[in-house]
């Protein structure tokens, strides 16, 4: 019986230990098998990180003006007889606009000037008789104040006369009439605005710890998005005191406006151009990853082992290694980076969605964002 119970005991362990053994086993297969698993490299787009031309500048929104621009009205009362211009139609300086009804006003100068006349022939033959001596000096001073008198009211009516013509102050290009002959209109009455466009100011603020670099004829990039900025002007003002309340200083550029795209109210994209610096750190802007943890970037690297199976025995594998970076300012799709990588560095551009630390890759110039955004740039 003892002997039947060892043999069965014996026999119990075997099995046992064969479970166990199995079971070591295949947990130890599995976990080499994973681990020598080959990763498929993921395929990205890098660049070459090297020093750059780094031309800061002052961005901001500004609201476009017509360096001249004004809305005509009438400086007196009447009935409009005559419109002589049309809406969008360029105007000279001193161009007749508006005539309102000047009859009465004709009447009245065509009777002073009748005056004006006599009193002129009076006044000489005053003075013809003075020289021969037979004239009296009172008579001579009589007729040298009527005279006057008449003459300073032909200047009267004629201004009277001349306040029933609106003319152009300036050269410029006028809008839409807004009133109709036979209309009864008085001073102050809106006519059309009249706004020179071949010269434009934008108007802007900045913040105040910029205030220092700013200077008269500092040039200035404008357009109407800030990747593209076809027009060039200079600060014209700047605004001496600082907005307590914003903390913006106000600040004028002129520009001019060759193909008359541009049109006062419009809001533009502004750029004050600032001194280049050289040898600046600097990536483009889709190399940079933020996180809650900071802003990293992806360098590229050799691998410790070589990759097999999807890369010919020649070529080195790469892999990625994550990398913080302190990041300073941003201009034309670049940061500038202050630490964290320097020249020579090998950062992905494209394709970080996809790679964790220590990834294999496979790089593939062929697209990139970055370099693709500034050729539309540069195309536009």
């Amino acid at each position: 019986m003892i002997k039947r119970f060892i043999i069965a005991l014996i026999l119990l362990v075997i099995v046992c230990g064969g479970i166990v053994g199995f079971n070591m086993f295949r947990d130890k297969a599995i976990a080499d098998f994973f681990a020598n698993m080959p990763v498929k490299p993921l395929t990205v787009s890098t660049i070459k990180v090297e020093p750059v031309t780094w031309s800061p500048g002052i961005e901001a929104i500004g609201t476009v003006a017509a360096a001249s621009g004004v809305d005509l009205t009438v400086e007196t009362t009447g009935i409009v007889k005559e419109i002589l211009f049309k809406a969008n139609e360029k105007i000279a300086q001193g161009q007749e606009l508006v005539r309102l009804d000047d009859a009465v006003q004709e009447a009245d100068l065509e009777v002073a000037k009748t005056q004006a006349t006599l009193d002129k022939q009076a006044l000489e033959r005053a003075v013809a008789l003075q020289k021969r001596g037979v004239g009296t000096e009172a008579t001579l001073d009589a007729a040298r104040a009527s005279f006057q008198t008449s003459t300073s009211q032909v200047a009267k009516l004629q201004a009277v006369l001349d306040q029933k013509l609106l003319k152009a102050p300036f050269a410029g290009t006028i809008g839409i009439p807004r009133i109709e002959e036979g209309q009864y209109v008085a001073p102050g009455t809106p006519v059309a605005t009249l706004q020179d466009l071949d010269t434009l100011r934008v108007d802007f603020t900045v913040p105040e710890q910029r205030f220092g670099q700013l200077k008269i004829g500092q040039e200035v990039l404008l357009g109407l998005t800030g990747d593209d900025m076809p027009y060039k002007g200079a600060i014209t003002g700047i605004d001496p005191k600082i907005d307590p309340v914003s903390r913006l200083v106000s600040v004028r550029a002129e520009i001019t406006n060759p193909d008359g795209h541009l049109s006062p109210g419009q809001f533009i994209q502004v750029r004050i151009v600032l001194p280049s610096e050289e040898n600046i750190i600097a990536i483009p802007q889709t190399a940079l990853v933020s996180s809650l943890y900071g802003d990293y970037v992806y360098v590229v690297g050799p691998a410790e082992n070589k990759a097999t199976g999807t890369e010919a025995d020649n070529e080195p594998s790469l892999v990625v290694s994550q990398t913080f970076v302190d990041i300073g300012r941003h201009s034309d799709g670049r940061v500038e980076i202050t630490r964290g990588v320097k020249a020579g560095d090998e950062v992905v551009t494209a394709g970080q969605n996809r790679l964790d630390n220590g990834s294999p890759i496979v790089i593939d110039n062929t697209i990139d964002p970055s370099k693709a955004g500034q050729a539309r740039s540069d195309g536009e």
